[in-house]
């Protein structure tokens, strides 16, 4: 029998009885298939040696068994160090500058947005912005301009806001 359907048959054979094997461990229906899945593909890989086995699916339980316990380990740790730590510090909200940026960005052609991102936001000098984008020195410069001019006009108050702050 081919490697392949050998290890279609074992699989269809044993997926059930390893499932609820895992899961009745882990108690987690997407916990025990992610385990179950990890150890079929280890079996898969190392098929050739673990098909030859007395008990090809004790090899994978006892994988999908470990799996899930490292898991286990790990978010025992993690929670630990949740503990020990606390949780993390607030992110501030975007600054609305920055949003308002952002959203004039958006409006711009993308090769414009993308010269003005990385020489004005990332601080990339021109020649660097030409070899990311893979267009001449020259290019940039032009939709560094274009994108300034644009960005201008987008970023220019309304009479409303002109009053507002008068």
């Amino acid at each position: 029998m081919p490697r392949a359907d050998s290890f279609d048959a074992f699989y269809l054979g044993s997926r059930q009885r390893i499932y609820s094997c895992v899961y009745a461990l882990t108690s987690n229906a997407a916990e025990a298939q992610d385990a179950m899945q990890e150890a079929y593909a280890r079996a898969w890989q190392r098929w050739s040696t673990v098909g030859e086995y007395a008990d090809p699916e004790a090899w994978v339980r006892t994988v999908a068994r470990r799996i899930a316990v490292s898991r286990w380990r790990r978010a025992r740790a993690a929670l630990g160090a949740y503990r020990r730590a606390g949780p993390p510090p607030d992110v501030p909200g975007p600054d609305p500058d920055n949003v308002v940026l952002v959203e004039a960005l958006r409006r711009l052609p993308v090769a414009q947005r993308t010269a003005l991102v990385l020489h004005h936001m990332a601080g990339l000098p021109v020649a660097e912005v030409a070899r990311e984008t893979g267009v001449p020195e020259g290019t940039v410069k032009a939709r560094l301009s274009r994108g300034r001019r644009a960005l201008a006009n987008l970023l220019e108050p309304t009479p409303a806001e002109e009053a507002h702050h008068v």
